[in-house]
Parts: structure tokens; C-alpha cells; sequence
């Protein structure tokens, strides 16, 4: 095995393009291991974890771009080459799609009309740069996560008093003005505006939303933790105003995992105070009144879609989520009495949070990274335990390798292992397609599909293969294509989040009602 090294001085590429171009680069025939990031204390600590050290790497600077690649000495020089290409198709594209400029300053001097800033740097600088784009009076995403959270709520409180949008850190998606941010999925344009504390679950209601005949006016991602006791939904309650403000929104949509008692009180009071119907869904709370006539709580996702194109009536928005009780019954009767869990490998924090939540309805011994019972904590090194939900986009997961929405082969092992445990009936999966996801997520996953399923017929057992597509059908690729392909694995396929998290519980209840 021959390891190649390369430290470019002062060549700065972001954090999506990076995950982006070591996901390929992985995937070139013959490398073993390829690692492509910015020489950030970070990412040095990443490779020094992975037992690569190297002189070269302790010299580099935060603005130098590290290139790491192993593989056979008769491969290196055609999998330099291939590393190269990729490098040079991003530089290609950029300078075709794009004119680069070396500060924000520069930017602002040249496009003195553009009122956003997208900030997707080490997280380390991050802050930095929002605040110079706040400011400029310029509304800031940032996609960057590790951001401190006393300079979240600085940022926030800043953006608050000059009236201008915070999204993130750590904000997943947004649309805005017909504009995918992100990670986002390709929506009609409409008159329902979504608030989102939850990246994936935004968009799981916009494309149920598109379904249903709905449309989205704009979809305002706030950042996971702008709902916590330290940041106290600031931007949440300004995004409400705004879409209340905002004459092409007729209908609000607020959704989030679940957050402090006394900020979602102060959230429902800003939702009560608008002048358009609002529907609220905090995934996982206890609350089932709103106390405001306008403000409708949603116990799901789904429900929160139904409620929303209903407020804006929309025909044929009627559609309720149900389980098939037929197919619960056809599974129920191939499994195993040993095969008694579910075990669901999430690309998705929201789609696993709302699984774990309905699993939680039924069963007391839900295991996950996400839980917030320490005794039913895990992390991403420890084995699976009873029914388990892993939001594998966690950091845990995460350092030092690819979202597994950009990189679902992060996942593959872990379903392979999973599938070894003669007690486990169901595998739940999700997969998103859209803009900044995989090209074809599924395609890259049937063969360990197959290999799952291959491991239970050998000791005579059916595994159940459940999974999950986000997207719309004006996706690339399409929703349809996707599903086509799991079907074709004898995959059983969800209509929805709620649905998949309703059947994976379901599967495996072993009793006799629905």
C-alpha cells in the first residue's frame, strides 16, 4: 500500500465541495482511502486519528488544502490523475458558473444588489464572516456547523436588531425566493412559507406539501439549536413575522425537534399573534393545544402538510396517513418470534427523530445517538442495543467523513452488521435526493441491500428492508426512479416519514392489533 500526500498552498475550496469531491474520490478504482480538506487543526486531528502523520501535514496552514490518498504503488499514478480531474472539473465549473472573489468585501464592492450571504467555511471562521456580511446589511445562511453558541446568539441578536435573517449555524436548507440553499428539494412555487428548526424535516413537509397540490412561497431554516434555552427562538419568532409580512405566504408552517417548554410557549405566542393560520409541529412534544385559534398543533410531519394545504384549501387535501394493515400482517407472519426490533440507519436528524418518537409510543427499549435519556444514549462507536435509531448525519458520525447524504456508502457497513443479529426483524433506511444530495443514493445501497438480505435467508430468516425516499418528482433524480429501484431489491417502500416510522413499529409489535 503506497501513501500519496499533497499540501496546496492557499487553495480554498468549501466544506460541500470537499465532502463532495472525497466521496468521488473514494470511489476511484483502486484507492482504499482518499481524504480531500482544508488543513484546519480539525481535520489534522481527523487524519492523526486515522494513524496519518506526516511532516508535510503538521507544516500545513488553515488556508492549505490537504490531499490524501492510499492505494496500491501500481495504481498511485492513475489515482493522482483521477484526483486531479476531480479537482480541475470543480475549478472548470467554477469559473464558468461563477466569478470568484477573494473577501466578502470584494463582493459586496462588485455586486452591490446581492442581499444574501451563504457562509460555508471551517466553522472556526465562520462567525467571522457573518458578521461582516450582517454588517453590510446582507441576510446570512450559514451551513457551517461547530460555531460556538455564544456567537450563534450574538450573530442572531445582531441580525434581530438590524432586521435581517440568521439562518444557522448548521442550517441544512432554505429556499428562498424559488432558490434551493443547500441541501433542498425541486418544489412548485406557493403560498405556504415554512419555518424550520429541522433541516430534513423542512423538507420532508415541502415535498409532502408538493404532493399534496401545495406549493412553497419560502422555506426559512433556522438552525437546530435556535430553539434552545441559550438562543430563545429568535430567529424562529422572526421568521414567523417575516412570512406573516409577506404577502405571497398565505399559510405558516413551523417544525422542529423538541424544543425547550418555555421557548416553544414564546414560539406559539408569536404564531398566535400573526394574521394567517399557522401550523405547528414539534416533533415529540406533549402539547396538544395550541391556546391560539389561529396556530393548529401537528402530531407529525405528515400532519402538518394535511393541516397546512387544508388552511390554504387546496382540493384533494383530504389525504390521511394510514398504516396498511394487510402488508403489517404479511410481515408479522415471515418474521422469526426472535426477531423482535427494529434497527433504523438515518441519513436524515428529523426522519430519525420522528421514527424514535413513534417507536417510543409503543416500546420502552429505543436506543439511539439522539436520545436524550442517558441511559438510552449511544454513540457511534458502540454496538446496537434492542431498537435502535441512528441519525448517522450526526457529527459523531461525521468527522472526519461526508454526510451520508452526499456519501451514502458510510452507512453500508453498519447495515451489514445489523443484519448479523438474528434478533433483528426490520432494517428501516431513508434516502433524500435533491440539490447537494447523491446522485443516486439507492443505486449505491441495493447491493448491501441484497447482501442483508442474503445474510438472514442463510440461517432462515426474512429480514424486512424498509426504507424511505424524500424527494418530488421534479428531483434528479426523480422520487419514482428511486423507489423503482428499491422495489425492484424487494424493498418495502414508505409513502412518507410518518409512514415509515408507523410501519417499522408496527412490523415488529407482535400483537394482534393495529
Amino acid at each position: 500500500m503506497t501513501r500519496h500526500i499533497d499540501i496546496r498552498k492557499n487553495t480554498y475550496l468549501d466544506s460541500v465541495s470537499l465532502m463532495s469531491m472525497s466521496t468521488k474520490a473514494n470511489g476511484i478504482e483502486g484507492v482504499t482511502q482518499a481524504f480531500i480538506a482544508m488543513a484546519t487543526p480539525m481535520n489534522k486531528e481527523v487524519l492523526a486519528n486515522l494513524s496519518i502523520t506526516d511532516p508535510a501535514i503538521d507544516d500545513a496552514r488553515p488556508s492549505d488544502l490537504m490531499i490524501v490518498i492510499d492505494t496500491d504503488e501500481d495504481q498511485l499514478a492513475r489515482a493522482v490523475g483521477e484526483v486531479d480531474d476531480i479537482l480541475a472539473r470543480k475549478s472548470a465549473g467554477n469559473a464558468a458558473a461563477d466569478i470568484r472573489y477573494n473577501t466578502l468585501g470584494q463582493a459586496f464592492d462588485e455586486v452591490p444588489d446581492a442581499n444574501l450571504v451563504l457562509i460555508s467555511v471551517n466553522g472556526a471562521f465562520a462567525a467571522r464572516e457573518a458578521r461582516k456580511a450582517l454588517a453590510a446589511d446582507r441576510h446570512v445562511m450559514i451551513f457551517s456547523d461547530n460555531v460556538s453558541i455564544e456567537d450563534e446568539l450574538e450573530l442572531k441578536t445582531m441580525a434581530h436588531e438590524k432586521g435581517l435573517l440568521l439562518m444557522g449555524p448548521d442550517c441544512g436548507t432554505a429556499i428562498i425566493n424559488g432558490t434551493g440553499l443547500a441541501f433542498a428539494n425541486a418544489v412548485r412555487r406557493g403560498s405556504l412559507g415554512i419555518v424550520g428548526a429541522s433541516g430534513t424535516g423542512s423538507q420532508e413537509i415541502a415535498v409532502r406539501i408538493h404532493e399534496l397540490g401545495g406549493g412553497i412561497s419560502q422555506l426559512i431554516g433556522t438552525g437546530g439549536r435556535d430553539l434552545s434555552t441559550s438562543i430563545g427562538g429568535i430567529m424562529t419568532i422572526d421568521a414567523i413575522r417575516a412570512l406573516d409580512a409577506d404577502p405571497q405566504t398565505s399559510v405558516i408552517v413551523v417544525v422542529s425537534k423538541p424544543p425547550a417548554d418555555e421557548v416553544a410557549s414564546a414560539v406559539l405566542a408569536a404564531a398566535g399573534a400573526t394574521t394567517k393560520p399557522v401550523v405547528v409541529a414539534f416533533l415529540g412534544s406533549e402539547r396538544t393545544e395550541s391556546g391560539y385559534a389561529n396556530v393548529t398543533l401537528a402530531s407529525g410531519t405528515h400532519a402538518a402538510a394535511v393541516a397546512a394545504v387544508r388552511a390554504a384549501g387546496i382540493d384533494g387535501a383530504g389525504v390521511s396517513e394510514s398504516v396498511d394493515t394487510a402488508l403489517v400482517q404479511r410481515v408479522r407472519s415471515a418474521l422469526a418470534p426472535e426477531q423482535k426490533y427494529v434497527r433504523g440507519l438515518f441519513c436524515g436528524g428529523t426522519l430519525c427523530d420522528e421514527a424514535m418518537f413513534l417507536a417510543l409510543e409503543t416500546f420502552d427499549d429505543v436506543y439511539s445517538n439522539i436520545q436524550k435519556d442517558p441511559a438510552r444514549h449511544l454513540t457511534a462507536s458502540m454496538p446496537s442495543v434492542a431498537h435502535t435509531y441512528l441519525d448517522m448525519g450526526d457529527d459523531d458520525f461525521t468527522d472526519g467523513r461526508p454526510h451520508p447524504m452526499i456519501a451514502p456508502e458510510v452507512r453500508l457497513d453498519r447495515l451489514i452488521a445489523e443484519a448479523r443479529d438474528p434478533e433483528v426483524g426490520v432494517i428501516a433506511l431513508d434516502f433524500i435526493v435533491g440539490f447537494g444530495s447523491h446522485e443516486n443514493p439507492v443505486g449505491v445501497t441495493v447491493p448491501a441491500i441484497a447482501k442483508a438480505k442474503a445474510i438472514a435467508a442463510e440461517r432462515g430468516q426474512h429480514l424486512e428492508i424498509l426504507a424511505y425516499v424524500l424527494g418530488t418528482d421534479l428531483d434528479t433524480p426523480a422520487v419514482a426512479e428511486q423507489v423503482a429501484l428499491l422495489e425492484e431489491a424487494g424493498v418495502t417502500v414508505a409513502s412518507s416519514s410518518t409512514n415509515l416510522g408507523l410501519l417499522a413499529r408496527e412490523f415488529v409489535a407482535k400483537d394482534d392489533t393495529l
